[in-house]
């Protein structure tokens, strides 16, 4: 390994050290190739980085994109945060077909918080069964349930199946709340256990959660334990209007990216419109449709896309292009 690729890799060393995660071994394996069919012919390049102690046994096969390539990005990435390990893959090609550079890099990770009585599938369905593939295939998303179960009856029985969850309580104005602490430890968990996230994605309740996280997180009130957030996106999201807590996340304004779909019939539209002051530069979708996740049309979608391009472009250094593996690797 030289030039590029290798300052890449050791800068990824490095970033393990410094964050705890042990000291690291570096194990290089190359795929053989299948010489059979050229135009079909994809060699893998896999750089595994563990613990010490730590066995990985990844099994790494040959295949066309973009559907087998992917489907092991996602295995290898899960095996990987669940045990602490880190992997870089490379991808290489003999021949480039058009648009292969979408597959180089890896997709913006974000983790969906959900609406209020709701859950971690029902939101999956509702971006995942309305959004196209152009948008849902350049993020990688996950959805979670939220810690409580819900303590009352919810508004989409009958459309989506049981069982729903809450983030936290509140009473009648919605002012004064109950389990927040321990739902802001629990997102914290969520964070460390199945990220690093490149931002956070909400839908009603959970959107007025991602709102308020990057201002809490800013003055030290939660997430103290994970990187800071850089991107939210808020769908029929809220300020959340309790005075102790706007005080917390509020005020100064918010620096992290920000993309937020507003519904011209949701019956949050002003309390969504309230939170556009407090980011620096946030991008606004505006919907004529009601408290839902929109179905997007051409305007609308050339807004996500673009604001998803704006995203990549700023991701961190851990991935690596197809044009440095070029520079770096013989096939």
């Amino acid at each position: 390994m030289e030039g590029k690729l290798k300052a890449k890799l050791d800068f990824f060393l490095q970033r393990m050290r410094e964050r705890g995660k042990a000291e690291a071994v570096l194990e290089e394996e190359k795929v053989a190739e299948d010489d059979e069919d050229e135009s079909d012919s994809f060699g893998l390049v896999a750089f595994k980085i563990s613990p010490l102690r730590t066995v990985v046994d990844v099994e790494f096969g040959v295949g066309s994109p973009p559907n087998d390539f992917l489907h092991f990005i996602d295995i290898a990435m899960e095996l990987c945060r669940a045990c602490m390990r880190g992997l870089i893959l490379i991808y290489v090609e003999r021949d480039q077909p058009s648009g292969a550079s979408e597959y180089s890099r890896r997709r913006p990770r974000f983790l969906c918080l959900h609406g209020f009585r709701t859950s971690g599938e029902i939101m999956r369905s509702q971006v995942m069964g309305k959004w196209p593939k152009s948008v849902t295939d350049r993020l990688d998303l996950f959805f979670a349930d939220a810690p409580f179960f819900a303590g009352g009856k919810s508004e989409v029985e009958g459309l989506f199946d049981p069982p729903y969850y809450e983030w936290f309580q509140f009473n009648k104005g919605f002012t004064e709340y109950i389990n927040f602490d321990e739902c802001l430890a629990y997102i914290e968990d969520l964070m460390i256990k199945h990220g690093p996230f490149d931002g956070l994605m909400g839908f009603s309740q959970g959107a007025a959660l991602s709102a308020a996280l990057p201002g809490l997180q800013a003055k030290g009130f939660a997430l103290k334990r994970v990187p800071q957030v850089k991107n939210v996106v808020i769908i029929g999201g809220a300020k959340l209007p309790s005075p102790v807590v706007a005080e917390k996340a509020f005020g100064a304004k918010i620096k992290c990216s920000s993309l937020h779909l507003i519904g011209e019939l949701d019956f949050l539209k002003e309390h969504g419109e309230a939170l556009l002051d407090e980011f620096v530069d946030p991008v606004v979708l505006r919907h004529p449709r009601g408290h839902t996740v929109p179905r997007l049309d051409d305007k609308s979608l050339e807004v996500v896309l673009g604001y998803i391009e704006r995203i990549e472009q700023n991701l961190d250094g851990t991935e690596l292009s197809l044009s440095n593996c070029e520079e770096a690797i013989e096939v």
